[in-house]
């Protein structure tokens, strides 16, 4: 009975979702539905075909990284065929479209760099199965580092490691095993701009310009009261928090939670009453009761939210702007924030000092880098994360046919984009937070 009652509540939540969001219901809507089946095992394939094959080796040669500053805006994430992820061991059952090219982009990229792959351990005991998995590094090149863009940033990481907060929970086999995890993209992006804050600040000075004028200090896997009841009583954590001062020359915080291949269907953290108190008490919601911010699909970002809220009510930060950064493609993520984006008051009816969003494009990220003379790691990164033309290619070149197409259809991708209007931040402006 009780499932059945989860069902229908889950049921209806969707209904709910699909009536005030029909523009983001084809690439959103399903995740409310997946509750029940977010966890089920995955279904590996193995590869039976042979990956020094001639032709196929000289498709991977011919699939090249694409120029940074010449890279074609596709418009969607390519659909890449089975047999190409089985061929290079990246094939999960489960993963989305675009987790599937996020997942054969960083298999390209280990094997660039000449890094060794690993192996993937799915379930436990004499039930588990060990396969090759080409997105994973092996146990030599992840101690040795070889997740990271620089050794400078791999330092950084083992000392964020040893000084990190009390509490702080970092799954050290997927920062440095797992080439796909979003946690060395985070120490990736964002390494660089640790080591030297002018960089920081320039990127952010240029994506916020009414909110910073100088950034402070970066804090990763940071919570401003862990397992506190005043906040929400259980470990939620942003990415990091970047200490800045504003134009106006007040302290404040930007609190970053960033994606990169997530699908959004959790796992949810497990539920507190406390969440509904919170929900209520920070004022930053239409529905504090509203099912959909306790979705699987926005569950995150509204645990977030509200703990961004009470940093500032409890006076940790004066002022606070929660981001989130995610790959332009990952249509699933950008969708959840902007569904989330909808459940808040809108910034001209909410009470004062209230904690304001926006969402930012990966891609937007790593130019502003690249702006600030940061050429070389802004190329890196564009390089691994963001290549999906390179992907693309790849996939197109497995058809002889579609040789002579190749060049033709990429030119045409790019006017396409081009005629479309520049992408923009979601959110309400910083100054509502003021």
């Amino acid at each position: 009975m009780l499932q059945r009652r989860l069902c229908l509540a889950t049921w209806n939540a969707a209904i709910h979702f699909s009536l005030r969001y029909r523009a983001d219901l084809c690439d959103f809507g399903p995740l409310l539905l997946e509750r029940g089946r977010a966890h089920r095992a995955v279904n590996i394939g193995a590869c039976n075909l042979n990956p020094a094959c001639h032709h196929h080796r000289e498709i991977l040669m011919q699939a090249k990284p694409t120029a940074f500053t010449s890279s074609a805006l596709l418009p969607r994430v390519p659909l890449i065929p089975e047999h190409i992820v089985r061929r290079h061991n990246v094939h999960f059952e489960i993963d989305t479209r675009f987790r599937r090219a996020a997942r054969l982009l960083q298999y390209l990229w280990l094997t660039d760099h000449g890094i060794p792959t690993g192996i993937h351990i799915q379930g436990t005991g004499e039930d588990a199965v060990t396969m090759d998995i080409g997105s994973c590094l092996s146990a030599e090149a992840a101690e040795a580092g070889k997740n990271f863009l620089s050794p400078a940033i791999h330092g950084l990481v083992r000392h964020e490691l040893i000084m990190r907060e009390e509490g702080a929970m970092i799954d050290e086999d997927r920062l440095f095993r797992n080439a796909l995890s979003s946690m060395p993209l985070v120490f990736n992006l964002f390494g660089p701009m640790v080591i030297d804050l002018r960089l920081a600040t320039a990127v952010f000075r240029a994506l916020l310009p009414d909110f910073v004028n100088t950034v402070e200090s970066i804090r990763f896997e940071h919570s401003p009261g862990r397992h506190q009841d005043r906040f929400l009583a259980d470990g939620t954590a942003f990415d990091l928090a970047m200490a800045v001062i504003t134009p106006d020359g007040e302290e404040a915080t930007i609190f970053v939670e960033v994606k990169y291949s997530e699908d959004m269907t959790g796992p949810a953290a497990r539920f507190r009453p406390r969440y509904d108190e919170a929900s209520r008490q920070v004022g930053l919601f239409k529905d504090p009761d509203s099912q959909l911010l306790r979705s699987l699909a926005l569950e995150q970002l509204w645990r977030e939210g509200m703990l961004s809220q009470l940093a500032v009510d409890h006076g940790i930060t004066p002022r606070a702007l929660f981001i989130t950064i995610a790959p332009r493609l990952n249509r699933r993520v950008n969708a959840a924030c902007r569904v989330y984006r909808n459940e808040l008051i809108e910034s001209d009816q909410r009470q004062n000092n209230r904690v304001g969003f926006q969402s930012f494009e990966l891609e937007t990220v790593i130019r502003e880098l690249a702006k600030t003379g940061a050429s070389e790691i802004a190329g890196k990164l564009w390089a691994r994360y963001c290549d999906f033309e390179r992907v693309y290619r790849l996939a197109l070149n497995e058809f002889p046919d579609t040789a002579r197409l190749n060049t033709g259809i990429a030119n045409q991708v790019t006017n396409v984009s081009a005629r479309r209007p520049a992408s923009k931040t979601t959110g309400p402006s910083p100054n509502a937070t003021k």
